[in-house]
């Protein structure tokens, strides 16, 4: 996957999630800096999951282009 130049890699992406949701459950924000918080986390989400669906395609065109090739037996 090539990443936009702002967007994190998925370990610094699930990282930063990590953290929100930690800083979620704790509590002690306000409603605004909670909806931030959450808006981030979807924000992080969604690269993870893009990360996530790029390496699925990889994988799968691996396996394709190995299974297309004629074995030596």
């Amino acid at each position: 996957m090539t990443a936009a130049t702002d967007e994190p890699g998925y370990e610094a992406a699930r990282a930063e999630l990590r953290e929100i949701v930690a800083q979620l459950e704790s509590g002690g924000q306000t409603l605004e800096e909670s909806l931030a918080l959450w808006e981030r986390g979807e924000r992080l989400a969604d690269i993870c999951q893009r990360w996530l669906d790029d390496a699925s395609q990889r994988l799968d065109a691996a396996i394709a282009k190995h299974d297309a090739e004629p074995s030596g037996s």
